[in-house]
């Protein structure tokens, strides 16, 4: 059987800002509870990066402890990546200032901005270069700072979102072509821009000048997310060769509890096979992925060899599924 070069997970690490902030100390600055929170979004505590913390930092931090858990150092990393919405600056790249501040030598180093599946779509990046023997260590990283752009008097958005980051190490290793494999081995991405008014930041260098505030119209956002995302795991999975049903843990995007139950429920997944921490961090937008990957593997709940199902969806819209075997 011909080998193949795939794209494989070899370190995992996550970063959450050491501020805390409770429902209950939303409801002091906005007209809401704890219990309208929970019940709505299942959404508890959410991080929040300090006023001297870039999103450059938070990114740093989840970057060292992947490559730690792989064994590798800064020295070892010649392609970083690094999904956000909330970059240090408009430019240079985000990824340039992380491999900065790694020590990382000369390599390649860009942002990917697609919003909350800027994770997916950026591991997918990174397989384009890893499974083709164009980079020997790759980081790919969602970072955000996500409390940034809320507007402090919208109830309906600023209880969702949290800041915090996420990494993976990815290294190439020869695999036979088939389901057993380690490494990512199926991918679907999709973006449809006339639904654009669903979710956006009120901002930009090129309109008005202006950071702005994200906006959302939430049920309609739900009602796409649980269809929309649906289609693409099962495309993901199809593209694999194996079915929905085989995956050992269902990593979806933590943007609220009802999305992941709407989404699990529809593909037939056993909710014991969720890793949910949005409760813990609320919506880190590109960061969840990788943060709930991190916890899933800290606890020991994932284990080498197991496939994991990762999905998300985001502003534009954009949305996707990967499959990956660790």
């Amino acid at each position: 059987m011909t080998q193949v070069l795939r794209s494989v997970v070899t370190g995992v690490g996550g970063y959450l800002p050491s501020e805390v902030v409770t429902n209950d100390d939303l409801a002091k600055v906005v007209e809401t509870s704890d219990e309208w929170i929970q019940e709505r979004t299942g959404i508890r505590q959410r991080h929040r990066a300090s006023p001297d913390q870039a999103v450059s930092d938070l990114a740093v931090e989840a970057a060292r402890q992947a490559l730690e858990r792989a064994g590798r150092t800064a020295a070892d990393v010649d392609l970083i990546i690094v999904a956000t919405t909330t970059g240090d600056l408009t430019f240079p790249a985000t990824a340039t200032i992380v491999q900065r501040k790694l020590g990382a030598p000369v390599g390649i180093a860009f942002d990917v901005q697609a919003v909350c599946s800027g994770f997916v779509y950026a591991l997918s990046t990174a397989d384009g270069f890893v499974a083709r023997g164009r980079s020997k260590c790759a980081l790919v990283i969602g970072a955000e700072t996500m409390t940034r752009l809320m507007d402090w008097t919208d109830r309906g958005t600023c209880v969702l979102f949290g800041d915090g980051a996420g990494a993976v190490v990815l290294e190439p290793q020869a695999g036979q072509g088939t389901i057993d494999d380690r490494g990512l081995l199926g991918f679907a991405l999709r973006a449809d821009g006339t639904k654009q008014d669903l979710l956006y930041v009120d901002g930009g260098v090129s309109t008005n000048g202006q950071i702005g505030h994200l906006r959302m119209q939430g049920n309609q956002v739900f009602r796409h997310a649980v269809v929309n995302i649906s289609e693409a795991v099962i495309a993901a999975a199809a593209d694999a060769g194996v079915e929905v049903s085989s995956v050992d843990w269902f990593i979806p995007h933590q943007a609220n509890s009802r999305i992941l139950e709407g989404v699990a429920r529809r593909l037939g997944i056993d909710e014991a096979k969720v890793i949910s921490t949005v409760a813990e961090h609320a919506n880190t937008s590109a960061a969840s992925i990788p943060l709930a990957m991190a916890k899933g593997v800290e606890d020991g709940r994932i284990k080498p060899g197991q496939l994991l199902l990762l999905e998300a969806m985001g502003g534009g819209l954009t949305w996707g599924a990967c499959v990956l075997r660790l």
